[in-house]
Formats: C-alpha cells, sequence, structure tokens
C-alpha cells in the first residue's frame, strides 16, 4: 500500500512510519507545499530499483551508440514503429 503524508507528520510519526515499511512492506510518499519530495521505501525494494536503473541506464547507452549519426527524429520513428509491432503482435497472441 502507498500511504501519503506531509512533511510535518512524517517527521513526528517517523517510528510510526519505519514500521509501516519495515513489517507491512508499505510505501510512504512525502508531500511538501501538497507535492510529493520524497519516499520512504522498503530497502529490498530500493534495492530492485537500483539494479533496474543499471540496467535500463545500459540499455539507454546501447540504444544511443546503436542510433549515434541518427537524426533524433528519425530514430524516434524507428523506436515507435518498434513499439507499435510489438503492441501489435501482443494483442494478436492475446486474441488467437
Amino acid at each position: 500500500m502507498i500511504n501519503q503524508t506531509n512533511a510535518v507528520t512524517f517527521r513526528q510519526n517517523l517510528g510510526e512510519m519505519l514500521n509501516l515499511v519495515q513489517y507491512r512492506h508499505d510505501s510512504v510518499v512525502i508531500n511538501k507545499d501538497g507535492k510529493p519530495v520524497a519516499a520512504l521505501i522498503d530497502a529490498r525494494l530500493f534495492d530492485r530499483i537500483r539494479r533496474m536503473q543499471s540496467r535500463f541506464d545500459a540499455l539507454c547507452q546501447r540504444i544511443e551508440a546503436g542510433y549515434a549519426g541518427v537524426a533524433e527524429a528519425d530514430a524516434m520513428d524507428e523506436i515507435q514503429a518498434a513499439v507499435d509491432q510489438d503492441r501489435l503482435e501482443q494483442r494478436q497472441r492475446r486474441n488467437g
């Protein structure tokens, strides 16, 4: 579950918030002036996010290298066409 709280309430209830995250594996979004500014999440989830970020960064570098010298608009068109084709194939598999 994702809970939301403001910074003052978070500070006043830090122990309770830590318990929500540690024992219930909830997440807490901390708002300041009505806007989300931080999140308290389970350490295992944070580790997964960091690993995914590393993989995503590596993938972005590979894509960037593969499209070196290609106009951005052309590259974006090609990527969009690949995404559209994949979605079509997934839809066809689902529909038999």
